[in-house]
């Protein structure tokens, strides 16, 4: 990460927690390593990023529809799966500092470190090496590659490795009053398990015909040992996922088609689309015959924020064996019962949350001669900002307060709105801005003449007067959800 990139990612950092964005978990107690809590702002931009997805994914399509399947799950669930025999990751520690880390991501670093300095052709040599010894769960081979390629530990600066062992990310607990009479359960690592129980249920209950989707947001857990780049790998995260169940031998059709929607989807709020990639897995997971990462340049380089998945039929057929119920379909256009083969979305709602950060925050001079002047602003498309309009009344006095606040409570019922009477005008336009909120609404003295106030934008900082009483349909075109989803 160059100095510049790596002074932009630390001034999101705490501009996240100044303006109430992302806490540490726990902080009075010196804080919960990698996991953290949504602030006031926060959690209405989280919000605002599920409703986009949801929208997109469910409301938008007739054929798929949207589920919220149970944190816990049967323990055999997790066994079908995979996840208990198989959910693993290769860690090696070092003997000086007792840090434990990936050894993959510790050759991800090395990699990235020879491509700065120009070492492309050993990059490449090391990260050909790299997906050999993982598509081959070759663990010596990785401690090897450590090894030969002088790779320390950043804490101790040494080179003292032990073996590399893989340790399973799932969190267990047990169930049941009587300690010694309780099943083990898990913490769900995924919520697509929760979608591929549930299949039956909403393909009846639904009278779904296939090829047809079901969507899920919700909270998963894995036990990562590293703690990393903020919100970027959490031990508590959430996961925007539909699972699209399609005839065998049209799975590929079905996968490009989503690895192009799902492309558009992120572009579709405006980011820029060099800074998205196509990254295709090497080294495919044990269910999948296809796979491919949308990745995002963060400060910190690229990086996935969405998985494609083409599943084949590995979930609902191993469920189907362990549960011992029959999970087919009957298609009627070629008079068969089959499997249905899955092509998976899948979204790291916190990454989102990062990416969505980033991409907004915004360092401003607006400096004109020698008058000094500047701002940080978050330009968030309208539709995801945490507050929508904030009400200014230019004074706390002349009745300019109660005119105010008689238009929030107008507008209040549809928008999330934020009222501030404290400090000057100039100073109340820059929090906003610091919050991304789109429109700010100022109450003077000549609203209380000709009931009209000022409209001022966020972006261009431009103003415009407006009659109070086509408020209401002015913030509602700006804010609407038709200006993402209609593109």
């Amino acid at each position: 990460m160059s100095k510049n990139n790596d002074e932009l990612f630390k001034n999101v950092i705490s501009h996240a927690k100044e303006y109430g964005f992302v806490f540490q978990s726990s902080e009075i107690y010196d804080g919960l390593s990698a996991v953290y809590d949504y602030g006031q702002n926060g959690s209405e931009l989280k919000n605002n990023i599920k409703a986009y997805w949801w929208k997109s994914m469910v409301q938008m399509h007739e054929n798929i529809v949207g589920i919220d399947a149970a944190i816990f799950m049967h323990p055999t669930t997790w066994k079908a799966s995979g996840h208990v025999d198989g959910f693993n990751d290769p860690m090696i520690d070092n003997k000086d500092s007792k840090k434990r880390y990936r050894a993959d991501q510790l050759l991800e670093d090395k990699i990235a470190r020879y491509e700065k300095d120009g070492k492309t052709d050993k990059a490449a040599q090391l990260q050909d090496a790299m997906d050999e010894a993982l598509k081959t769960d070759n663990l010596d081979a990785l401690r090897d590659l450590i090894i030969e390629h002088e790779i320390a530990c950043p804490v101790s600066g040494t080179r003292n490795w032990t073996d590399v062992r893989q340790f399973n990310l799932m969190f267990s607990t047990k169930m049941g009053a009587v300690a010694d009479d309780s099943d083990v359960v898990y913490l769900r690592p995924e919520t697509a398990q929760g979608i591929f129980v549930n299949y039956l249920n909403v393909q009846k209950t639904g009278r779904m015909k296939i090829p047809f989707g079901i969507a899920q947001i919700g909270k998963a857990f894995r036990n990562e040992v590293i703690a990393r780049q903020f919100i970027m790998r959490m031990r508590e995260f959430e996961q925007m996922e539909m699972q699209f169940f399609v005839r065998p031998g049209s799975e590929m059709e079905w996968y490009e088609y989503w690895k192009e929607t799902r492309l558009q989807w992120h572009k579709g709020l405006g980011t820029p689309a060099e800074k998205y990639r196509f990254h295709n897995h090497t080294k495919l997971a044990h269910y999948a015959n296809a796979a491919v990462d949308i990745e995002f340049e963060f400060p910190f380089g690229f990086k996935e924020v969405e998985g494609i998945h083409s599943r084949t039929d590995f979930d609902l057929s191993q469920h189907q064996k362990f549960s011992g119920k029959k999970i087919q379909y009957f298609d009627p256009e070629i008079n068969q019962n089959y499997v249905p083969y899955v092509i998976e979305t899948s979204i790291g709602l916190d990454r989102m949350f990062l990416l969505t950060l980033i991409n907004a925050y915004e360092e401003q001079d607006l400096s004109d001669g020698d008058k000094k002047d500047s701002r940080v602003v978050l330009k968030l498309h309208p539709c995801l900002a945490p507050v929508k309009a904030a009400i200014l009344p230019l004074t706390k006095k002349d009745g300019l307060p109660e005119k105010a606040k008689e238009i929030m409570d107008r507008l209040k019922p549809d928008h999330n709105l934020m009222y501030e009477e404290k400090d000057s005008i100039g100073k109340r336009y820059r929090r906003q801005d610091a919050i991304g909120t789109p429109f700010c609404i100022t109450v003077d003295h000549q609203s209380l003449e000709d009931n009209t106030v000022t409209i001022r934008h966020r972006d261009t900082m431009l103003q415009e007067r407006v009659a109070i009483d086509g408020l209401g349909g002015i913030i509602s075109g700006l804010v609407s959800w038709k200006n993402l989803l209609g593109k």
